[in-house]
């Protein structure tokens, strides 16, 4: 018997920027040559993000001067963000914060010890005895990975009751003295956001819709640790993206998702319902080319990445939770890379 995913809830922050704005309010400080300003202007253009949230005004990025202070900013809107997701996730399943018996939390755009989550379970009511699991450094594979996790303790805990949170304020994340293209690709597509995810046991007594997790599957390719991650230093977190990462997802991640859909004597004609990490246009279309797949199977996807950005983490699960509502009898894999390179990849089916 298959745990279940009962609710999403996501939550986003009140600044609302469009992709123009963000480039104006950048490019002179990122950029100090004629050239640069216009490889960033491209970068940023075709991005196919039309706008982004922030948890600050978009000026107030240039009065950030060290890691100390945006690692301190980033608790404060980190926290709020996720307790918005989680409070619509539980009301939406009908639970109070002290029936949860698991937390996963997961996050890489900020760091504290303790982590948010113990943070979390204090200010909003959580049983003192809940299990927790806080995840670092997954990056964008984590919100699948997570709802793999959960599903994985939730068949030990069959009337369990599990609470799966992403949150990421990628936008602290931003680095002044770096003039790279990943840094250039990065201020064009990440934005700030935070699901919840609330998923029960096989045996748990929850009479409205729900989705069942099927299976999963991680993979983790060899000699791939410098296409995908973030290098960490004195002024914080410095993105790492190569460009060679399209060509490796078209060269293996096809065979991956094979291998689930047949474990589930399944195939690809099999799902209905496809939700990408929506990673950036060229990571969208690597995905669609390595399946066999058209743009439009991935519609929701590109809406995501276009109205939110990149969201790391919390990018998928905002992709489930506008595909929440489904005909019954549907099958979905839901499936996000990150920093290893890993692939994560969840098979689902409503119910």
């Amino acid at each position: 018997m298959a745990a279940k995913v009962i609710s999403i809830g996501t939550s986003l922050p009140e600044h609302v920027c469009s992709q123009e704005e963000v480039t104006e309010a950048l490019i002179s400080r990122l950029a100090d040559s004629e050239k640069s300003r216009s490889v960033l202007s491209r970068i940023h253009a075709s991005a196919r993000v039309d706008q982004r949230h922030f948890v600050l005004p978009i000026a107030d990025y240039k009065k950030i001067e060290s890691f100390s202070e945006s690692n301190a900013l980033y608790v404060g809107h980190a926290l709020k963000l996720a307790e918005e997701a989680i409070a619509k996730a539980l009301q939406d399943a009908n639970l109070q914060a002290k029936e949860v018996d698991h937390l996963f939390f997961t996050t890489v755009t900020g760091v504290g010890a303790p982590s948010l989550d113990a943070l979390i379970i204090s200010r909003m009511g959580f049983r003192s005895d809940v299990r927790r699991i806080p995840s670092f450094g997954l990056g964008c594979a984590a919100g699948a990975a997570g709802i793999a996790r959960v599903a994985d303790y939730l068949a030990g805990n069959p009337k369990g009751i599990a609470l799966l949170v992403s949150v990421e304020i990628c936008s602290l994340t931003i680095q002044w003295q770096d003039s790279s293209m990943a840094n250039f690709v990065g201020t064009g597509l990440f934005g700030d956001g935070a699901a919840a995810v609330v998923m029960v046991g096989a045996d748990h007594k929850f009479g409205g819709q729900s989705i069942k997790v099927i299976g999963s599957r991680s993979v983790l390719y060899p000699e791939t640790e410098e296409l995908i991650g973030w290098k960490i230093g004195t002024s914080g977190l410095s993105l790492m993206l190569e460009a060679s990462v399209p060509d490796m997802i078209k060269d293996n991640f096809a065979k991956d998702v094979d291998y689930l859909l047949a474990s589930e004597n399944l195939t690809r004609e099999s799902i209905d319902v496809w939700l990408a990490h929506p990673g950036g246009p060229k990571i969208l279309t690597a995905f669609s080319e390595a399946l066999e797949l058209t743009e439009e199977h991935f519609s929701e996807s590109w809406k995501v990445l276009s109205q939110t950005g990149n969201l790391s983490s919390a990018a998928v699960l905002h992709v489930f939770a506008a595909m929440y509502q489904q005909p019954k009898k549907t099958r979905g894999l839901l499936f996000a890379l990150g920093p290893g390179v890993a692939a994560e990849i969840v098979l689902l089916e409503w119910s």
